[in-house]
């Protein structure tokens, strides 16, 4: 197996873990940041990698059909973390789309990929995810609903990045007396 089906493989397996532990509902949002320089073992933002982009989105997008979730792919620091959506996501979830196109160099190479492979992508500056991935330290939390849950995956790594996922829930309130599901 090469190298790159390999990194595809490692994604499918990390993400489909994240969806069975986070069991979504169809439409919801899965957040995902990913630094292809990590991935090829680099430091983050030193080494920008297509090749690897197309790698890992292909798993994304493979394992977003079977479980029908949507993805937004998070841009890197030098576009504000902004994401990439299908406009039938914008839409659904009334955001609000913003100017710009990611690249590998401005944006990252996942970003620039997404672009690319969706259908009608847009970029939008923020969403609150229902469930996220982030690969190589990306930090996707700005973009998760208010209460996230820490999941463990046994995919521990994709390529050289270390993959830290979350699921959130709703908020628990109440007091003493209050019952929760």
């Amino acid at each position: 197996m090469s190298e790159v089906a390999h990194l595809t493989e490692e994604t499918v397996k990390a993400a489909e873990e994240l969806l069975k532990t986070a069991v979504l509902r169809s439409g919801q949002l899965v957040v995902v940041g990913c630094s292809t320089s990590e991935v090829r073992g680099s430091q983050i933002g030193s080494d920008s990698s297509t090749e690897v982009a197309r790698a890992v989105l292909a798993g994304l997008m493979q394992v977003a059909e079977t479980y029908d979730v949507q993805l937004a792919i998070q841009c890197c620091e030098h576009l504000n973390r902004a994401l990439v959506v299908e406009r039938a996501v914008l839409e659904r979830y009334g955001l609000e789309e913003v100017c710009v196109r990611p690249a590998p160099k401005a944006g990252g190479s996942l970003a620039a990929c997404a672009m690319q492979s969706f259908a009608e992508p847009v970029v939008v500056e923020a969403i609150q995810a229902h469930a996220g991935l982030d690969i190589g330290n990306t930090l996707i939390g700005m973009h998760l609903k208010r209460v996230a849950v820490p999941v463990r995956l046994q995919q521990k790594y994709i390529g050289a990045a270390p993959v830290v996922a979350a699921r959130t829930r709703p908020k628990l309130i109440g007091g003493a007396r209050a019952i929760y599901e």
